[in-house]
């Protein structure tokens, strides 16, 4: 496990900055000018999983990313909280530190999770949301194997000593379609981010949460929203990309085949033109809709 000064090293830019909420550093980028979008990355990852993106947004728009609490550069807090209840008030407190009034959102995962319970709070602030294989409906039978293991009690005395990096290499090539596109590089950064001082216990704590159920505030959203997913996701199956769209009133879908539950990494480049044909009223996502059935094959 590196030090986090060896981690600082290696994963920090010119363009990273640290903000003291609570008791907790942030770790957040913020480039580029223009209209601000925030990017919010699921569990297991970092800010960093949005580099593509963010690469190319930053030339047009004010692209704003952080390590959510217990993950990346930022860490574990203190309280042992890491309900969804406590990432919002953390959010709200940290756009409100960067002057951010009203912003796109995009999430990942967990991060769309966030992104939705944020924007159901505090409508008048998102102008836009994207909602990337987004975590929210809790399905017992199709819980990815990392979380099924994080709540056992054995699997969580012993965590620390199990995780090693062929490990990580694993759940990665679980959300990756085309492994092939998995490299050293990626694997080592997931390995090393995940493994910073604290954060295993953190996201034991944060999959031990108990669950509350607010899917039903979606179909009060009255934002428009962009949803994209990964058909052959192996950890949030692709229906939920169906259950999100019927209940949000305002949402387009863009269902991607042979993609798993990382688009923004696994095909950023179109991923990335579906998100700012959104933003920018580009585009019709409904004739871009792939029709949906269990059986269905290549």
């Amino acid at each position: 496990m590196a030090s986090l000064k060896e981690l600082l090293f290696k994963y920090t830019t010119p363009s990273s900055r640290f903000v003291p909420i609570d008791n907790i550093l942030v770790h957040y980028r913020d480039e580029g000018e223009g209209e601000p979008i925030l990017l919010l990355h699921g569990a297991f990852s970092s800010l960093h999983t949005f580099n593509s993106w963010a690469k190319q947004l930053q030339k047009q728009y004010r692209v704003i990313r952080l390590d959510l609490m217990g993950f990346g550069l930022t860490g574990p807090n203190d309280t042992s909280d890491y309900s969804i209840e406590n990432h919002v008030r953390v959010l709200k407190t940290f756009v409100n530190m960067l002057g951010l009034k009203e912003f796109n959102i995009a999430g990942s995962s967990l991060g769309g999770w966030l992104s939705w319970e944020f924007a159901s709070r505090y409508p008048q602030r998102i102008k836009k949301m994207v909602l990337i294989d987004s975590a929210g409906f809790l399905e017992e039978e199709n819980i990815p194997l990392p979380f099924k293991l994080a709540r056992t009690p054995v699997f969580g005395r012993v965590i620390k000593y199990v995780v090693r990096r062929a490990v990580l290499e694993q759940f990665v090539k679980q959300v990756y379609y085309k492994t092939a596109k998995i490299t050293t590089a990626l694997v080592d950064r997931y390995y090393d981010l995940f493994t910073r001082e604290g954060n295993t216990d953190a996201f034991l704590k944060l999959v031990n949460t108990a669950y509350v159920d607010n899917t039903q505030i979606l179909k009060t959203l009255d934002i428009p929203t962009l949803i994209l997913w990964g058909r052959e996701d192996m950890w949030i199956p692709v229906h939920n990309a169906y259950r999100f769209h019927s209940l949000i009133p305002k949402s387009h879908i863009r269902i991607y085949p042979q993609v798993g539950h990382l688009p923004m990494e696994e095909i950023s480049e179109e991923s990335l033109q579906d998100l700012v044909d959104f933003l920018e009223n580009k585009g019709d996502f409904t004739a871009k809709l792939i029709p949906y059935s269990i059986n269905q094959e290549d």
